[in-house]
């Protein structure tokens, strides 16, 4: 059955302003349409298209049997090679079908007993037109190894154990939470010493720190096989390979299951954007080609990144790309994905020296890339289909409009957009401005400027901001004075009373305000210490600064703990009262001599007093809903490094008298750098 055309009025609906851009946006839709109803009729639909790693790659059957497909058309011969025929190059030839697909079926050794052993080594090598020889990974190997004492270059493994060393998932997916609340994480730099962290220590030390902190979304970075630890996982070499850098697949199923087992979904950090130039272990040239899985010429090269680009208009890449997501969601049992580089993915230009204004033009004339669009509609529309409760995030500075709208509403499918304009507005504020210089109307909205029904994350700094060459907001506020004043036992100095006050008020505002969810880089909830740096040839391939220092926060004599608790206070209050998912706040003051910010959201009172030496007695602020209201948190509490000059459970009682455009009013004592929130009783 044919894809139902898009209705302009539902667009109109949404926005009116968009109406000039009906015709293009009509167009990617239509565009979207033709590719859904072609696999529809070609394929069997989304369900058999995004299997394609049970067709193509390595398949083992019960009796034993591999059958290996490659796609790669430009070859002109080609045999499977490994440790199980002592690679010897002409034993085991493949043959090619009409479409460029190579195959070759082993046989079992005997009944049940694969040929290829489990974790050996194997290559695919082909003869090119030219009668040059060359050999390649398998493009879906689900296992690639380095040792970089050899080679960096990676070798391709059999993964196959036997069955009773393969992971058996013991619990079901947790509900889709509507209030999410996204711990950002690296397996790698999740341990205090100096090396590479896995898998089953993320398990043991982590998942019950990010419980206990009151997150309920795991975003898992760098997972996908890369070939330098210090891209951040973002250069791909092996898109269907966990990275075997943390421990095995095994490994990984039992984070994710262990994970669910405590009510936390789990992201992946998709990468789909780009993929690595190696062309010994990666994709490109996979078949001496520089147009197989990627554009040709210059417009399959991204100059910022040195990668190499998608032709998302093909129908091989589109089964690669599509299976690859369907893939992570069902032998690992991921709950969704943050999609990386979605700016660079939408635009020809790929954000490179360009600006976004805001303004429509920007969104949909001949800017916008859309093969790369279509494609991101049917990855979200088909998971969405799939996996009704999946989760999705776009990774988007442009501020394109309908993103996250549904994809049979004329939108890119996206659940949530990051608001990625917050951090940046944190940065400039620490570095340029004295504390008498904030401008509470900007910051008000700059959290609070989001399109209307559609979801975004709200965070004050995630990894790029932790990165070397740019500092942590706990860095921006104390910097040199967190290596000597953060001890109970030393003086609480003006620097460090004053960092640790703006680290809590800067985070509860985001939280509250900024949007539908919230993001939080591991290490920052507690005010990591320096900066993240991976070992490289520039820092003599030193761990110090790839790693999580978590013996700061477990010692009971620094302070990072009070930021710590205070993080998750935050969370779990809200976790109580789901103000994520209310409608957005009704800012009723922002009082720029004063520096007090006063808002509502979901039957709370949020008190911010951002004035550097002054403290107001008898405050008046406004409320809607009478009646008796009292301190649910206060960022001056003891136990979050406060000064106990506000207390918990503090009343307040409301006057029928109608104050700042709201019903009531009430006098509360707001201490200096201090936020409140009151709950009605």
């Amino acid at each position: 059955m044919p894809t139902e055309p898009l209705d302009p009025k539902v667009i109109l609906d949404i926005d009116g302003y968009l109406e000039p851009d009906i015709p293009n946006i009509t167009r990617r839709h239509d565009l979207f349409r033709k590719w859904k109803d072609t696999i529809e009729q070609h394929e069997g639909g989304y369900d058999n298209f995004t299997k394609g790693y049970l067709k193509f790659g390595l398949n083992v059957s019960s009796d034993g049997e591999v059958v290996y497909r490659e796609w790669a058309p430009n070859a002109q011969e080609a045999y499977l090679i490994g440790d199980f025929n002592e690679w010897n190059r002409s034993s085991h030839p493949m043959k090619k079908d009409n479409f460029g697909v190579w195959e070759i079926t082993v046989p079992p050794k005997s009944p049940g007993v694969c040929a290829i052993p489990h974790d050996s080594k194997i290559k695919i090598t082909m003869i090119l037109p030219s009668g040059e020889r060359i050999e390649r990974l398998p493009a879906w190997i689900k296992r690639v190894t380095q040792d970089l004492e050899v080679s960096p270059i990676y070798d391709a493994r059999f993964w196959n154990p036997p069955e009773s060393e393969r992971y058996k998932f013991k619990n079901s997916h947790p509900p889709t939470p509507q209030d999410a609340k996204i711990y950002e994480a690296h397996v790698g730099i999740s341990t205090s010493e100096g090396r590479v962290g896995t898998f089953k220590e993320f398990t043991q030390n982590v998942l019950p720190r990010i419980k206990k902190l009151g997150y309920n979304v795991i975003q898992l970075m760098a997972i996908m096989e890369h070939a330098y630890y210090a891209s951040f996982g973002y250069q791909v070499t092996s898109f269907f390979a966990a990275s075997s850098r943390y421990g095995s697949p095994e490994d990984l199923k039992e984070l994710i299951d262990t994970a669910h087992g405590m009510g936390l979904t789990v992201l992946l950090d998709i990468v789909h954007s780009h993929a690595c130039k190696n062309v010994l272990d990666g994709l490109n040239q996979f078949d001496g080609t520089d147009h197989h899985y990627f554009h040709g010429g210059g417009k399959g090269y991204h100059q910022l990144w040195d990668s190499r680009l998608f032709n998302y208009g093909s129908h091989e890449v589109l089964r690669f790309l599509m299976s690859n997501l369907r893939f992570w969601m069902d032998e690992y049992q991921f709950d969704g994905f943050r999609f990386d580089g979605v700016t660079s993915m939408m635009y020809v230009h790929h954000g490179i020296g360009t600006g976004f204004s805001g303004g429509y033009h920007e969104y949909f004339g001949d800017a916008a890339d859309l093969e790369a669009i279509v494609y991101l509609m049917l990855a979200n529309d088909a998971m969405h289909t799939l996996y009704p409760q999946s989760l999705t995030i776009a990774e988007d500075v442009s501020g394109m409009p309908l993103l996250c709208i549904p994809v049979n509403k004329g939108g890119v499918g996206f659940d949530y957009r990051l608001s990625m304009a917050i951090p940046d507005m944190w940065i400039k504020i620490l570095k340029h401005k004295s504390d008498d210089e904030w401008d509470l109307g900007n910051i008000v909205h700059t959290l609070i400027n989001r399109r209307h029904g559609e979801k975004s994350v709200a965070y004050c700094e995630s990894h790029d901001q932790a990165l070397v060459g740019d500092k942590t907001l706990a860095f921006w506020l104390m910097d040199k004075e967190m290596y000597t004043h953060m001890s109970d036992l030393t003086p609480m100095t003006p620097v460090i009373a004053r960092g640790m006050a703006l680290h809590k008020m800067i985070r509860l505002v985001t939280h509250a305000l900024g949007g539908e969810a919230y993001l939080n880089f591991e290490g920052n909830e507690f005010g990591h210490p320096e900066w993240l740096d991976f070992p490289r040839a520039g820092n003599n391939n030193s761990f110090h600064y790839a790693r999580r220092q978590w013996n700061v926060v477990d010692d009971n004599m620094l302070r990072y703990r009070y930021l710590n608790e205070f993080d998750a206070a935050m969370n779990n209050l809200e976790g109580k009262y789901k103000w994520l998912c209310a409608p957005q706040a009704y800012v009723s003051l922002k009082h720029e001599v004063d520096k007090i910010l006063v808002f509502e959201r979901a039957g709370l009172l949020f008190i911010f007093n951002f004035h550097p030496t002054q403290s107001f007695t008898d405050y008046r602020v406004g409320v809607e809903e009478a009646g008796e209201y009292r301190v649910v948190l206060t960022s001056d509490d003891p136990q979050f490094g406060g000064f106990n000059n506000t207390s918990l459970g503090g009343q307040f009682f409301t006057n029928p008298m109608e104050w700042n455009g709201r019903k009531n009013f009430l006098q509360v004592y707001i201490p200096t750098r201090t936020c409140l929130i009151l709950a009605k009783d």
